[in-house]
């Protein structure tokens, strides 16, 4: 698994492999690790970055769309 030493833009989606894959958008660094924050709101978590990969094209789209969801349903801002 390729470590990826550069931390990637701010808000994008990556996917936590440690995490059965969950998706989160990226928040920043702390410390060695990277702060991921919910695609739908919520609690963020920190990831080891040899865990963090940047998400496909159809994860994406799922995440977009489950935070579309969520939002038409009022779950989020």
């Amino acid at each position: 698994m390729p470590v990826h030493h550069f931390p990637p833009a701010l808000g994008t989606l990556v996917v936590d492999t440690n995490s059965a894959d969950r998706v989160g958008e990226f928040r920043g660094v702390t410390g060695p690790r990277r702060f991921l924050r919910p695609v739908r709101g919520g609690a963020g978590w920190e990831a080891e970055p040899v865990h963090v990969r940047p998400a496909t094209p159809v994860e994406r789209l799922r995440a977009e769309n489950s935070r579309r969801n969520a939002r038409s349903r009022g779950e989020v801002l």
